[in-house]
């Protein structure tokens, strides 16, 4: 049996090949320019609702006045703006500026591009056993935790396209009461994805919880120089993860990775959750006129986003 002294040499040895490996003790944290600390103040503000630096202090366990010089710089930057709390005016709301969006954007990028990068010569079952292996370290160091849902993303393949149209026309009609010719066109719209899919200039993404279909979104061609946000949706029981925010943002992403030079989507008054995600990512509503939709009398609109 090891001793206990083995034991933290073990783990002092893998937290050295690990921060190595995932670009943790560079100069800039992933070539990014930004520091490790950095990028994980820049997380918070994205991710938490109405931050303030109290909080983000206290979530990432780190020295208030040095997240107070961490802001400063931020700010400097002009990547945070910040308003006084409406529940406390002593405390400053942070929010990110549209470079702010770009920075996370583009740390976001990064990291996964780092990670597929590690994982790209595993095989799949030697990729599974490394993500398994991480839960495991983390019920384990953290078991009154309620362990999270495990979320993971890929491409669709086989059978997932006949599950959006699916759960499309069968969510709609239930939330909306959208006829069949919404189910018409979105079968239209999985169709043309997948018949005229360009890779270089288009993606797909599923999103599953625990293994089990949760949600997706496509990011298709509009023009050479416009991409298309279509087909997102969030099944009701993923709902609240975070999964609707991931797509999107992951969606954006890739369109700026391909060289797009705007984004746009169409979609109806009334989808209030959706909106908010839009606008997070800093969509804006151009367009907005009546229209009979699949059996009912709606508001139909266009949003815009400039990459």
């Amino acid at each position: 049996m090891n001793s206990l002294t083995e034991d933290v040499r073990a783990i002092r040895r893998f937290n050295r090949f690990y921060t190595q490996k995932i670009g943790a003790v560079s100069d800039g944290f992933l070539d990014t320019g930004w520091s490790l600390s950095e990028a994980r103040v820049l997380y918070e503000i994205a991710h938490s609702p109405d931050p303030t630096a109290t909080e983000i202090a206290s979530t990432l366990d780190l020295d208030p006045g040095y997240v107070s010089r961490v802001l400063k710089r931020f700010r400097d930057r002009g990547v945070i703006d910040r308003s006084r709390s409406e529940l406390d005016r002593r405390q400053w709301v942070l929010s990110l500026t549209p470079g702010g969006r770009d920075a996370v954007e583009s740390l976001n990028h990064a990291s996964e591009s780092r990670i597929r990068a590690i994982l790209h010569d595993l095989d799949p079952e030697a990729r599974r056993a490394v993500v398994d292996a991480l839960g495991r370290v983390q019920d384990a160091l953290d078991p009154e935790e309620p362990a999270a849902p495990r979320v993971t993303y890929r491409a669709p393949r086989m059978g997932d396209i006949g599950w959006i149209v699916e759960r499309h026309a069968l969510l709609y009609q239930a939330s909306h009461g959208w006829d069949q010719t919404f189910e018409a066109l979105v079968a239209d719209i999985a169709a043309q994805f997948v018949e005229k899919f360009d890779p270089t200039a288009e993606r797909g993404w599923i999103a599953e919880v625990e293994g089990r279909r949760a949600g997706a979104i496509a990011l298709v061609r509009h023009s050479k120089t416009i991409g298309q946000l279509r087909l997102l949706f969030v099944e009701p029981f993923a709902r609240g993860l975070g999964i609707g925010a991931r797509l999107v943002s992951e969606c954006v992403g890739q369109a700026r990775h391909v060289g797009y030079k705007k984004m746009i989507l169409f979609t109806v008054q009334g989808l209030h959750a959706a909106r908010r995600l839009y606008e997070h990512e800093g969509f804006r509503l151009v367009e907005e006129k009546p229209a009979r939709l699949w059996g009912k009398d709606e508001l139909e609109q266009k949003w815009e986003l400039v990459l």
